[in-house]
């Protein structure tokens, strides 16, 4: 192998993203003197020099390493989709914390899926938005959060340009969208760009942040996305028999749908393209809340509409009418109720979810069949590379697709091997909190994480309602405890911003101890350190509101014990002995409820404190061990996104292709 060959066979597995989950490959990228934390694999690899690469070329265990990764990506790229099955729309994907155009828990989902997809052999591929400048990343300044907003160019990613440049009906105007090809394994993964020339400098800003601006920002966003989407798989060549919509935010991708059914010679009337439709269209909803569902007055929506409308022959007020409020009616667009109209399936995230749904959606039609696939985390991603070591020489095969065969060999996993393996994965927390927080953490603490979005329903200072119950337990030095925080507020959410500052404030009182910490600039490497090093994920939503939150679902495959409100996943999953089921108030005022879960939760924590801290100072107890022995045994089997891929591919995926004359 000379330069240009090593060069080309690192940029090969730089450029498609399974390593994202194969830890030994992105252990080489690590390896090269142009890494650093916050730069893609594909950048260090085209900033090496001539000397750099003569001395990896020296290094012959090196050489022969990337040599075995390239053979294992030919081989896994033998069986590439080519032209998928299905494909899955969503607005954001979380593929890695150097490609930031993800935000949170749906983005994360959807890389998840691509991820599983690509291990199983699903024919999926996915469909999205490439955001120049991404979502933001965080610091803090004075206690509060403040954002710093980036600038990213797609090949610097590993993207692809298609050649493929599709149009967009804007109101009265068309806009273009340059589509970029991204590979996640064996599924491909288109982006759409509308930054180019050609293009006002409006319409160049359509696809600059993740989430930002204003209602008709979002609504453009979410026509590049659905619309041109949409023409963008058209445009390959592709002719799923599944158009999946992660989220109402990819709904308009059913007016090109419909558009594709109103062609000359096709349907005569909307209601008969809309039956045409339907059996292609998959809707997944992920909010159990009316706030939650992007609802559009009638002023904003109807200028978008009135172009289908005028080519159809249709009113605005027959195609609006898919949209109907249930609750505000004719005035407001709903993205949901338009997604059930137009779906022949429509699913939940968690069987609690899916129960909520049917009630939220009652009044529309299709509503009351939702169905629901809980959701599920992708093994390999997230759980550390001590751990994986320890499972395949173990469990065995098929741990990370949740096998419950292999999870039942975790029985004869000593406790020493266990134990050694949570040292090891501590370390990269550990480092965290003295980089970020000036904290050096004992590593005798039971370690607590919270990280999720600082939406007010998660209640992120929910214990800070019973400051002396929780100073009390950071005080006993018999048995430490140490809570450690992350995650971000939307740049617009003033009370999440305000959750999260009281946090802040709180742990530089002296009644946090040193043992209070907040983490800042949450991202995908945040979480997996959290993850790596914790003890118990906290999980403190007001029920039902926490769709599914897959957060704990990823700890636990890392032996993180759950404690949590029965709500989402956690709901249908907790047997009483893989966690700690926090008790759920009667209350009907909100601070009263709030006041006694709290409590509630306080008091739990120091009987898991006492558990924990059974066998005396140093270790986890015997008894702790069991317990994480218990949460791999029941969970493993029904947590990972491969159950979850498959659940869908058996209940919706398969049927809905079966109807297909393809």
């Amino acid at each position: 192998m000379d330069r240009i060959a090593l060069r080309g066979a690192l940029g090969a597995l730089a450029s498609n993203h399974l390593w994202t989950w194969q830890y030994r490959t992105s252990d080489l990228f690590s390896a090269l003197p142009t890494a650093h934390v916050d730069l893609h694999p594909v950048q260090a690899v085209k900033a090496l020099d001539d000397a750099q690469l003569d001395a990896l070329l020296d290094d012959g265990d090196f050489v022969s390493a990337v040599a075995s990764q390239v053979a294992a990506l030919d081989q896994t790229m033998e069986t590439a989709v080519v032209s998928p099955d299905i494909a899955y729309f969503s607005p954001e994907f979380g593929i890695s914390e150097v490609v930031p155009q993800y935000s949170g828990g749906l983005g994360i989902l959807a890389g998840d899926h691509l991820k599983s997809a690509s291990d199983l052999g699903t024919s999926l591929a996915g469909v999205g938005l490439f955001y120049r400048h991404g979502f933001f990343r965080q610091y803090i300044e004075d206690g509060q959060q403040a954002e710093h907003i980036g600038t990213y160019d797609p090949t610097d990613f590993g993207c692809v340009d298609t050649g493929i440049v599709v149009e967009v009906p804007i109101a009265d105007r068309l806009v273009s969208a340059k589509v970029w090809r991204f590979a996640v394994g064996r599924v491909p993964l288109l982006l759409l760009d509308t930054d180019l020339p050609v293009n006002s400098a409006e319409d160049r800003a359509i696809t600059d942040r993740l989430y930002s601006g204003d209602q008709l920002h979002r609504l453009e966003q979410e026509l590049v996305l659905g619309v041109g989407g949409a023409r963008a798989v058209t445009a390959m060549g592709w002719k799923p028999g599944v158009y999946h919509s992660n989220e109402g935010h990819a709904g308009f991708l059913a007016l090109t749908l419909l558009d594709q059914a109103r062609a000359p010679g096709g349907a005569t009337t909307l209601a008969r393209a809309v039956e045409l439709v339907k059996p292609r269209v998959l809707f997944t909803t992920h909010t159990p809340v009316p706030a939650g569902i992007d609802r559009f007055p009638r002023s904003l929506v109807d200028p978008h509409l009135r172009p289908w409308c005028e080519a159809w022959g249709d009113s605005i007020d027959a195609l609006a009418a898919l949209g109907e409020d249930p609750h505000d009616g004719t005035e407001v667009f709903n993205m949901a109720a338009f997604c059930l109209h137009v779906a022949s399936r429509a699913n939940g995230v968690s069987k609690l979810h899916g129960e909520v749904s049917r009630g939220l959606f009652a009044m529309v039609p299709g509503g009351s069949a939702i169905t629901s696939v809980t959701n599920g985390v992708h093994a390999r991603t997230w759980v550390s590379p001590c751990l994986q070591d320890l499972f395949d020489t173990r469990l065995g095969d098929g741990w990370d697709r949740g096998v419950e065969t292999a999870w039942s060999n975790i029985d004869g996993v000593s406790a020493d091997a266990i134990t050694e393996c949570r040292a090891v994965t501590r370390a990269p927390l550990a480092e965290l909190l003295a980089d970020r927080a000036d904290i050096t953490l004992d590593p005798d603490a039971l370690v607590i994480g919270f990280a999720r979005r600082f939406a007010t329903y998660k209640r992120a200072n929910l214990l800070l309602r019973h400051p002396d119950a929780l100073a009390a337990l950071l005080a006993d030095d018999d048995r430490p405890v140490h809570f450690v925080f992350a995650g971000k507020a939307h740049p617009a959410d003033v009370p999440g911003k305000s959750l999260l500052a009281d946090i802040v404030a709180y742990g530089h009182t002296p009644a946090a101890n040193q043992r209070f910490s907040f983490l800042p600039d949450y991202d995908i490497a945040v979480a997996r350190a959290m993850y790596f090093g914790c003890d118990v994920w906290l999980n403190n939503p007001v029920r039902p509101r926490e769709a599914s939150g897959t957060s704990g679902e990823k700890a636990a495959l890392n032996g993180v014990l759950n404690c949590s409100i029965l709500d989402g996943w956690w709901a249908e999953m907790s047997d009483g002995r893989n966690g700690w089921d926090i008790p759920t108030s009667d209350a009907v005022v909100d601070d009263v409820r709030d006041d006694d879960e709290s409590a509630s939760t306080l008091a739990l924590l120091v009987e898991i404190a006492a558990e924990f801290h059974a066998d005396g100072r140093g270790h986890p107890s015997a008894a702790w061990v069991d317990r994480m022995r218990h949460n791999w045994r029941t969970l493993g089997p029904l947590v990972t996104a491969a159950r979850m891929v498959a659940d869908y591919e058996r209940t919706l995926y398969g049927p809905m292709l079966a109807t297909q004359h393809r």
